[in-house]
């Protein structure tokens, strides 16, 4: 099955023994971009799977030779990312933006589908090498905090640079951003139970901010009594 696997699962579970289905002849490229296409057409998509998606059907179009130019590479790929652009509705810029994310290690690409690493910091980022990568994040886990653009960037720099070390990172991340002042920061093994398991990181911030609210309201009732 190149695209249906939810369907199906869902006809054996309403106890259906047959289901209508299209059956096609698709070489390997043809059945990458089928697939997906079909995987795309989801309402809720995480960065990380729109980042393989893109990836995988680019490749599977450049195969397929569906570009026309007889030019050099260079011209090859921008013509191939345009097109992608305008099949998924994304811009050309946002197309490389999530390629670049599957250069990420595991974790940290972990954290950008949680929402917790913002994805134009994370481009940055996967510009690191392996080790760095996982050195950052170790940093990150300890310290409880995570770059900005500013500071992946030079993150990047100082790769790029050969002179990016433990210390460099914790030099860097350790800077007060502007959004960082006066924060209260509860580690997440302490809260995280009492939120459903769907839960993202930004639902759990609005959920928080509407009990307290409660709270507050229920509190200054009270003393007015």
């Amino acid at each position: 099955i190149i695209a249906g696997h939810r369907r199906k699962a869902a006809a054996i579970w309403a106890g259906m023994e047959e289901v209508p289905a299209i059956i096609r002849d698709l070489d390997d490229d043809q059945s990458i971009i089928v697939m997906v296409d079909s995987n795309l057409q989801r309402e809720k998509i995480l960065p990380s799977e729109k980042a393989f998606a893109y990836r995988m059907r680019l490749k599977a179009m450049k195969h397929q030779g569906r570009v026309d130019d007889m030019g050099p590479k260079y011209m090859e790929n921008n013509r191939s990312n345009e097109q992608l652009a305008r099949m998924v509705g994304e811009s050309v810029t946002q197309i490389k933006r999530y390629i670049r994310l599957t250069k990420l290690i595991p974790k940290i690409l972990d954290m950008v589908d949680r929402e917790l690493l913002a994805i134009r910091s994370a481009v940055e980022i996967s510009f690191l090498t392996e080790a760095e990568q996982y050195e950052l994040h170790a940093v990150m886990e300890l310290e409880q905090c995570v770059p900005n653009i500013s500071q992946a960037n030079r993150l990047k720099r100082m790769s790029q640079q050969k002179c990016l070390d433990m210390d460099m990172i914790y030099e860097i991340l350790e800077e007060i951003k502007p959004n960082q002042r006066e924060q209260i920061k509860i580690p997440l093994e302490r809260i995280g139970k009492y939120f459903p398991a769907d839960y993202t990181p930004a639902q759990q911030a609005d959920l928080i901010e509407k009990l307290l609210k409660g709270w507050a309201q229920k509190n200054r009732k009270s003393n007015v009594h």
